[in-house]
C-alpha cells in the first residue's frame, strides 16, 4: 500500500504566485539567471541563488551557502511572499500545455515506501549528490519542489481528481513560458480521507523524475533517527513532498544525444562503421524523428540520416539492453565513439526531445557539436517492466513532462 501524507504546505499568496514560482536553476543561463533575479525580487530564484550581487561569495554546495539560501526562505516568509496553510492538505495540480492538461495530486510520500520497495526505482544514483542534496535538507529544511511519481491508472482517484478539478482553484495562472497551473487546496478531512485510502489500495509508485530526492532523504531520515532517542516515524524528516501522476496523465520525452567529435574518424568511415549493424540511408534536408523501436535518426554534417538495426532481435530478453539508448550505446557511442561513461564524459551531451530537432540541428550547425542522434521514447510497459523487475535504466533515458516550478508548494521538515 502506497501512503500518502498531507501537510501544511507553504505557497505563494494567490496575488504573487506567478511571480514567485520559477524552473529549477539549471534550466536558465546564467544570463537569464541574471535578469530575472535583477528584475524580481519575488522570485523564488532568490531562495535558490542567495548571493545574486553579494561580494562574499561561499564555496558551493557548501554549508554557508545553504544557510543563506534558508535566511532568503525566512525572509520571503516574514515579508509574506510565502505564506503557511493553517490545516494540512492535499494538492491537486493541473498544468496545461499547449492545450493538453495534465492532473496530479501532491502530497507527502514514506521514506518507508521507498525503502521497502512500495516507491520503485529505475535509475542509479550518484553518491556525491544524494550527500549534497542531503545536506541541503538538513540546513535549509525544505522541500520545494516535489519528486515527480507514477502509477497505473486508478479508478477511485481519477473520480476524485475530476470532481475536485470542477471547482475553482485556489490558483490560476500562466507563466511566461504561457504555461498554465491551477491549484485546489483539499483540506476536508472527508476528501483527504477518501484520497488517502484511494492510494492505499495502490501496490506499487513509481520515481518518474527524482531518484536523487529520493535517496537525499532517505539518508537524511537515517541520520535523524539516530540523533533522535525519541524516534516514532511519524516525524518531518520520514516524508518528502511528491507530485503523483497517473501514467495516463504523465508524458515520456526521449533524450536525444550529441557527440562534439566523431572519434578521429572521416565522415566516410563513421557511417562505414555504423553500417555494420545499422542501415543508414540519407536522407538530406528530411528531419528524421523515429516514429518505432529500434530506428535512430542521425543529423551530421547538415545531412539527415536514418538508422535501422539490422538485428531486430538483439537483446530481446533484457528489458534494459533492449532499450534504443542501451543499443545505441552500445553499438555506437561506446565501440565507435568511445565514450564509456555518459555521466562523466564531456563530449556528450543531452537534449531533451521536448525542445524539438531544431535545438539539435542549431548545436551541431554551431559547430560546437559534431553529431546528433534523435532516439524513440521509452515506452510505458517498458519503464514498468525495468522498475519491477529492479533494473535500472542507463543515465537521461527519459525525460518527464510536465515539470513544476519551484516554491508554488514547500514542504517544511520544521514548521
Amino acid at each position: 500500500m502506497a501512503v500518502i501524507k498531507p501537510f501544511k504546505g507553504i505557497t505563494p499568496t494567490a496575488e504573487n504566485v506567478a511571480q514567485v514560482v520559477t524552473r529549477p536553476f539549471d534550466f536558465y543561463s546564467k544570463e537569464q539567471r541574471s535578469v530575472i533575479l535583477d528584475e524580481n525580487p519575488s522570485s523564488f530564484l532568490h531562495v535558490i541563488v542567495p548571493e545574486h550581487k553579494s561580494d562574499i561569495k561561499s564555496e558551493p554546495n557548501s554549508a554557508d551557502l545553504f544557510r543563506k539560501s534558508k535566511a532568503r526562505f525566512r525572509t520571503f516568509l516574514d515579508k509574506h511572499i510565502l505564506v503557511q496553510d493553517n490545516t494540512e492538505s492535499i494538492y491537486v495540480y493541473t498544468q496545461v500545455i499547449n492545450g493538453t492538461s495534465h492532473t496530479g495530486i501532491i502530497g507527502c510520500a514514506a521514506v518507508e515506501d521507498y525503502k521497502n520497495n512500495v516507491i520503485r526505482k529505475h535509475e542509479h544514483t550518484i553518491t556525491e549528490r544524494e550527500e549534497t542534496l542531503k545536506n541541503y535538507l538538513r540546513v535549509c529544511d525544505i522541500n520545494a519542489e516535489p519528486v515527480c511519481m507514477t502509477y497505473r491508472p486508478s479508478p477511485a482517484i481519477a473520480e476524485l481528481t475530476a470532481e475536485i478539478t470542477t471547482r475553482k482553484p485556489d490558483f490560476n495562472f500562466i507563466t511566461a513560458d504561457s504555461i498554465r497551473h491551477k491549484l485546489w487546496k483539499i483540506n476536508n478531512a472527508e476528501e483527504v480521507e477518501k484520497i488517502t485510502a484511494a492510494f492505499a489500495a495502490i501496490p506499487a509508485i513509481y520515481i518518474a523524475d527524482g531518484h536523487h530526492r529520493c535517496s537525499s532523504s532517505a539518508l537524511l531520515t537515517e541520520e535523524m533517527k539516530s540523533e533522535n532517542p525519541n524516534h516514532t516515524g511519524d516525524e518531518a524528516y520520514n516524508f518528502f513532498m511528491a507530485i503523483y501522476f497517473p501514467d495516463n496523465e504523465l508524458q515520456i520525452c526521449e533524450f536525444n544525444r550529441i557527440v562534439r567529435d566523431l572519434n578521429g574518424l572521416s565522415v566516410e568511415r563513421f557511417t562505414e562503421k555504423l553500417s555494420e549493424n545499422f542501415k543508414v540511408k540519407a536522407s538530406g534536408t528530411e528531419v528524421v524523428k523515429p516514429t518505432q523501436a529500434k530506428h535512430f535518426g542521425m543529423y551530421l554534417e547538415q545531412t539527415w540520416y536514418v538508422l535501422e538495426l539490422r538485428d531486430k532481435t538483439l537483446n530481446e530478453g533484457n528489458p534494459v539492453k533492449s532499450l534504443d539508448v542501451s543499443i545505441l550505446t552500445e553499438l555506437i557511442l561506446t565501440p565507435v565513439l568511445d565514450i564509456h561513461d555518459q555521466r562523466t564524459d564531456k563530449r556528450i551531451g543531452f537534449v531533451s526531445g521536448t525542445k524539438g530537432v531544431e535545438e539539435l540541428v542549431r548545436k551541431v550547425d554551431s559547430g560546437a557539436w559534431k553529431v546528433a542522434f534523435t532516439l524513440y521514447p521509452v515506452q510505458g510497459a517498458e519503464f514498468y517492466s525495468i522498475a519491477d523487475g529492479g533494473y535500472f535504466m542507463p543515465p537521461k533515458s527519459t525525460y518527464i513532462e510536465p515539470k513544476l516550478r519551484s516554491g508554488l508548494v514547500i514542504y517544511s521538515l520544521n514548521l
